[in-house]
């Protein structure tokens, strides 16, 4: 099995990835960290006394793990992954891999063995359901050129929940939606559309709070050298939110992605069938994810995926939606 520290103990840390490695049959669990002593109390009873808990990465380090995953905000994720890096571990990490392009720099001076060594949390490329679109779109099931629709909206605002404001306001501060919900739609879209890059036509955002520290909602067309449209719309921080889902719609069919549950529909003149996967999403992906980091760290696979690459160019088109963008 494979020694593993998680570092960062917030919601997707204590919600998604902790529950993963306790779960996965190929990795055991040395240590825990976070700064906050609140997130390491909460978690002191799952883990067992045998998982060291500590404050910081140099903790987690300390109980010699082989690999180290990365639950942190962006912000704090490049420093964080290039120093257990340079200790010879390897690294999943959280996306997006920065807050911008130019904070995502510093991943320039890594090695390439370092490089190898580093895995890039965009977890949901690898579900069934993207399999199973991959194969529509790949066989000519829907035709094309498609016309794709991306409505990806996530946290609503909940009243009287002061702590998720303010976690949200301070996301904001660091970038609009796009940058962090844009980060698994850009790579999704560039795993499904084939051999090209997307580029952004236009772009728009909305402030529906002037109090708000940057827009809530943003959107952007854009276009595939295969031909394809895409347009795409995220948004936090409002009541109501619309349907979270994406629609691929071509000459001869019409393919519609659950965002929340990934359950898929195609429609065409042959009728119409329904394609649903065993458990629910988060954890059939994240043990997936686990599964392909032990692989790495064991020498089992070869490269990493999705590697540094993938994320820093879903990161660099996000940025480019969210500049291009006009504020409103």
């Amino acid at each position: 099995m494979v020694a593993v520290a998680l570092v960062g103990l917030g919601d997707i840390g204590r919600g998604a990835h902790l529950p993963a490695l306790l779960r996965s049959p190929d990795v055991r669990l040395v240590a825990v960290a976070d700064p906050v002593a609140a997130h390491r109390e909460a978690v002191e009873a799952l883990v067992g006394a045998d998982v060291v808990v500590g404050a910081s990465l140099d903790d987690a380090l300390g109980a010699g793990p082989d690999g180290v995953v990365l639950a942190t905000p962006p912000w704090a994720t490049p420093e964080l992954a290039i120093a257990a890096l340079r200790a010879g571990r390897f690294v999943l990490a959280e996306k997006p891999v920065a807050t911008s392009v130019a904070a995502a720099a510093v991943y320039s001076a890594l090695t390439d063995a370092e490089r190898g060594r580093l895995q890039i949390g965009l977890t949901y490329r690898h579900d069934p359901a993207l399999a199973r679109l991959k194969t529509w779109i790949d066989d000519g099931v829907l035709g094309g050129p498609l016309l794709v629709r991306a409505h990806v909206y996530d946290e609503p605002r909940v009243a009287g929940d002061a702590e998720h404001l303010a976690r949200m306001r301070r996301t904001l501060e660091h970038g609009t939606p796009v940058v962090h919900e844009g980060a698994h739609v850009f790579d999704w879209l560039a795993h499904l559309l084939g051999p090209g890059a997307l580029t952004v036509d236009d772009a728009w955002s909305l402030r529906t709070d002037p109090g708000l520290p940057a827009p809530n909602l943003t959107g952007a067309r854009l276009r595939h050298p295969g031909g394809h449209q895409v347009l795409v719309e995220f948004g936090w921080l409002t009541d109501a939110l619309p349907r979270c889902e994406l629609t691929f719609l071509g000459p001869r069919g019409l393919a519609t992605l659950d965002g929340s549950t990934f359950a898929l529909r195609l429609a065409t003149a042959a009728g119409e069938e329904t394609a649903e996967f065993p458990g629910d999403r988060t954890t059939r992906d994240f043990d997936l994810q686990v599964a392909r980091f032990a692989a790495l760290v064991r020498g089992a696979a070869d490269r990493p995926d999705p590697d540094l690459a993938a994320g820093l160019a879903a990161l660099a088109l996000a940025e480019q939606v969210a500049t291009q963008g006009v504020t409103a």
